[in-house]
């Protein structure tokens, strides 16, 4: 599933081809991709408006529409977003094609109809697309070692589980809670409730930095987005520990070693990241 950076890099391919681009048609293959309202009156409702901004919230992708209506994206396991010109050779599994002024195609494909578009009226209140239920992003200034104890440090969680919780930090999702673990020293199968100050200390400043050495990384030109058809990120290169299961640590030449937690893939290295807690 896309996380944070990949959808960052989603939203700055594709706002440069559709801010300001009128939405004159909507061709829906599949209309259960419409999560709210029914899919009748979301194509009636989209129809017309101007996309006046693109933004992004955690895992999902804000459109902000001329008159204060809101069109929001999330990709799930296999959505795919593209901005292209209708001679562009259209994607497997498209679900719904926005026709926009200037002869711009802002097409949605999802393979296993997972993801969701839904539309926010004017004055209506979201409690359908789960946005209101987001924790903080991960460059938030309230992300102190401070908050983050006071709102993790009392769970017998898993550490790995509490950092894909969306409700606590926004955007974070099973490939990059390895990275940021694996950085801050801190094994993914240890409670939360276990930590250290310094290790509460190490994750808050762990966060944001892999997050923004992330969002750096796996960014590219609208035009070379379009190439790749969205599925090429640039992350694999960068990642230290996810994928790597059987491989040596990066750091200590250990092997990598590999847990399932609530379900969840994990991988760790048994000496960078001891299931002691460190004290003092």
């Amino acid at each position: 599933m896309p996380e944070l950076p990949e959808v960052e890099m989603v939203k700055n391919a594709v706002a440069p081809r559709v801010t300001g681009r009128r939405i004159e048609r909507l061709e829906l293959f599949d209309p259960s991709v419409c999560g709210h309202p029914a899919a009748g009156d979301f194509a009636r409702a989209v129809t017309g408006r101007t996309i006046a901004s693109v933004a992004r919230r955690g895992k999902f992708l804000r459109f902000l529409l001329e008159g204060g209506s809101e069109l929001v994206v999330h990709l799930r396991m296999t959505g795919v977003l593209l901005a292209c010109t209708p001679d562009f050779p259209e994607e497997p599994h498209t679900r719904a094609v926005f026709h926009l002024s200037g002869g711009v195609q802002l097409r949605f494909a999802d393979m296993r109809r997972f993801g969701r578009l839904w539309l926010i009226s004017p004055g209506e209140t979201d409690d359908f697309t789960g946005m209101d239920r987001l924790g903080p992003e991960p460059f938030d200034p309230c992300l102190t070692p401070r908050w983050l104890k006071e709102k993790l440090g009392g769970s017998r969680r898993a550490v790995k589980t509490c950092l894909l919780d969306q409700s606590a930090v926004a955007g974070i999702g099973n490939i990059y809670s390895d990275e940021i673990l694996f950085a801050a020293r801190i094994q993914p199968q240890r409670p939360a409730c276990s930590l250290t100050a310094p290790e509460w200390k190490r994750l808050a400043g762990t966060i944001p930095a892999l997050m923004k050495f992330h969002v750096e990384q796996t960014a590219c030109p609208p035009e070379e987005y379009l190439r790749t058809r969205g599925r090429e990120y640039r992350n694999t290169p960068y990642l230290r520990v996810y994928g790597h299961a059987g491989e040596a640590c990066p750091v200590c030449g250990a092997r990598l070693e590999r847990v399932v937690i609530g379900g969840r893939s994990s991988v760790f290295c048994p000496k960078c990241q001891p299931r002691r807690s460190e004290r003092g």
